[in-house]
């Protein structure tokens, strides 16, 4: 087993709580269906959001999907003019056989639009 980091993101449909667990949720999920994973191989898990999603933390959905003793914490990405709005962005370091060039990264909705070099 080796440490890999795997990122993500999805774009929010509104400023909504609802509308970000679902879209956290549904990332938490994609990364870890992609990347076979389950949470006993997560080390830990880095939220951030644009400065426009207040309504509620997208650690949360990852809590209620079962994320229960893995170390997670959100942030406020840098609020540069011009960025796409309403993303939640992960990054999350786990323990996995795979190489760096099978991590499968996962952009979701809108955000697939901000890395096509990666995006699966």
């Amino acid at each position: 087993m080796t440490v890999r980091a795997v990122r993500g993101a999805v774009q929010v449909e509104a400023d909504e709580r609802d509308a970000i667990l679902a879209a956290a949720a549904e990332l938490v999920t994609e990364v870890m269906a992609r990347n076979d994973l389950t949470p006993d191989d997560v080390i830990s898990v880095l939220f951030t959001m644009t400065p426009d999603l207040t309504a509620e933390f997208p650690a949360l959905a990852a809590r209620k999907i079962g994320f229960h003793e893995v170390p997670l914490i959100c942030a406020t990405e840098i609020a540069v003019p011009g960025a796409m709005p309403r993303v939640v962005r992960l990054m999350a370091h786990v323990e996995t056989c795979r190489p760096r060039s099978a991590i499968q990264h996962v952009y979701l909705r809108g955000a697939a639009a901000l890395r096509l070099d990666i995006a699966q």
